[in-house]
């Protein structure tokens, strides 16, 4: 039975709080092996990737040859084929409007600084086994905007063979260097084998733990990408079977996977309870959806705007769906969500594909403190600085009189060797 939670009790927003914090702790799972893989892979290399894909996957060939790829696209569906074809448009549509703006700024001295920003030279993604469109999310930013030289693909084989669709989306990106390795140890390969400098991509707990571990060594993304979660928003005026159909196609993802509803519909609570239970048979991952609405499901009752905003900024939820008729009056009050979807024709699924946007969002959470997968997340940015004669005698003295202050006065000596030489 779906938790429910009543803004009308005092102890409401605690309740709440704890309900959170509990998943975030139950989330995650043991995962110490995972620094024996890592160690072990920095020091041997591709001898240690061998071992644990034959002992995870029954995997014995890491790298695939042009031939494998190519027979492995000839075999996928053209309609796969032609929605791959539409999303990749659409993505690269709207990450072609991130493109990042280099600055130059030049004051009354003639002291110049520009600002550059300059592509990580190589990226690592990870993509498990059969989602192309994770592929298309980080690959299109970094290899077709950003201009990342170097992008090699890390995807498991499934059942000893590999991933049509991802060979595909892998193709029309622009990939070529590809590691069939799946779990720990493909992030492990990434970061000491290929040695890229960045590695992002979804995963498990244990690939989360690996980029942990490898992090330092090399560059990861900016958030927490944990196990997907959606909160729904909802009145008088919503679908019954939209609201049900989209706390579904969350607690499908994983059985840690969160779905919450946020409404002041009493007959929407009561309905949905009754009704939730028949509309999961209709879905192969019935069980582990159901195992995420009974662990992780909550249904918010409130009573006015401020509850709906407040419980929205405390959860900071992957996905929001705005499904109501006045959505503009809580926009702007929203501070905290990886991605929010405004009115009834706007799903959050069609977000995860086609529409343009990342669906590698932040989560647990973290989306307080972070955003989701952009183009900036493929850049460095490097200050270039010149100061002129007249600049140094200018700015210098007050340099000189900070460092003094601070004790520095390396520091202080150092520019004033440059006000002396003039």
């Amino acid at each position: 039975m779906i938790k429910i939670l009543d803004s009308k009790k005092s102890n409401y927003l605690s309740n709440l709080k704890l309900i959170l914090e509990k998943r975030r702790t139950r989330s995650k799972i043991n995962t110490d092996i995972v620094v024996k893989i890592v160690k072990d892979i920095k020091k041997n290399k591709q001898k240690a990737l061998l071992k644990y894909e034959k002992k995870f996957s029954n995997n014995n060939k890491i790298k695939p040859s042009k031939a494998e790829i190519d027979q492995s696209i000839k075999s996928l569906n053209p309609k796969i084929k032609k929605a791959i074809d539409f999303a990749y448009s659409r993505i690269l549509k709207f990450h072609s409007l991130q493109k990042c703006k280099n600055i130059k700024y030049l004051d009354k001295q003639k002291n110049r600084i520009d600002y550059k920003y300059i592509p990580i030279q190589s990226v690592g993604i990870y993509v498990p086994a059969n989602l192309p469109s994770s592929l298309l999310m980080n690959a299109i930013p970094a290899k077709k905007i950003a201009r990342v030289n170097r992008v090699v693909l890390a995807n498991p084989r499934l059942n000893g063979k590999l991933n049509p669709a991802v060979m595909y989306a892998a193709k029309k990106c622009g990939i070529s260097e590809i590691v069939c390795a799946g779990g720990s140890q493909a992030i492990a390969s990434l970061a000491y084998i290929q040695k890229v400098n960045k590695i992002i991509g979804p995963g498990n707990d244990y690939v989360a733990r690996a980029k942990k571990e490898v992090f330092g060594d090399v560059g990861i993304e900016g958030m927490i990408a944990g196990p997907s979660e959606i909160t729904i928003v909802a009145d008088k005026y919503t679908s019954l079977n939209e609201v049900i159909t989209s706390m579904i196609s969350q607690a499908e993802h994983d059985i840690n996977s969160q779905s919450i509803l946020i409404t002041n519909n009493l007959n929407l609570i009561n309905s949905i309870r009754k009704l939730l239970k028949k509309q999961l048979i209709k879905i192969p991952r019935k069980k582990i959806a159901n195992l995420s609405l009974l662990k992780n499901g909550l249904i918010v009752r409130t009573y006015n705007n401020k509850q709906i905003i407040d419980a929205i900024n405390e959860i900071a939820p992957e996905h929001l769906e705005l499904n109501i008729k006045n959505y503009k009056s809580l926009i702007k009050k929203i501070k905290n969500a990886g991605s929010i979807m405004l009115g009834k024709y706007s799903p959050m699924s069609a977000s995860d594909y086609v529409v343009g946007t990342s669906h590698c969002l932040p989560t647990l959470g973290s989306a307080k403190f972070s955003s989701g997968l952009n183009v900036d997340e493929f850049y460095k940015k490097i200050s270039y600085i010149k100061l002129s004669k007249k600049g140094i005698e200018v700015i210098g003295k007050k340099a000189i009189t900070l460092a003094e202050y601070e004790g520095l006065i390396g520091h202080a000596q150092s520019i004033k060797s440059r006000i002396r030489r003039n």
